[in-house]
């Protein structure tokens, strides 16, 4: 939620004065910048609040849970043991 709610974070539906063309994430794209981008999402289809964390599509196929640019958080083998929800 904290990243979420970041101040740098964007529910974007217009880029420059014009809204979104499909290929860039029409009608709403989500943009994380603190997280490399990683963690943004094209073509927002929802938002679903949890009250635990899950590994998403692209975490279940071996990135990063966290993806903090910051320290290098790229692949799911650089975690620590424990850290995050676990792999089905």
């Amino acid at each position: 939620m904290d990243d979420f709610l970041d101040d740098g974070v964007l529910l974007a539906t217009h880029r420059d004065g014009v809204p979104l063309a499909p290929e860039h994430g029409f009608p709403v794209r989500l943009v994380v910048p603190h997280l490399y981008g990683w963690k943004s999402v094209k073509w927002l289809r929802s938002v679903e609040y949890m009250v635990g964390d899950r590994r998403g599509f692209w975490e279940e196929r071996g990135y990063h849970n966290r993806a903090d640019p910051w320290n290098e958080e790229r692949f799911s083998h650089q975690e620590d043991p424990g850290a995050g929800p676990p792999l089905r």
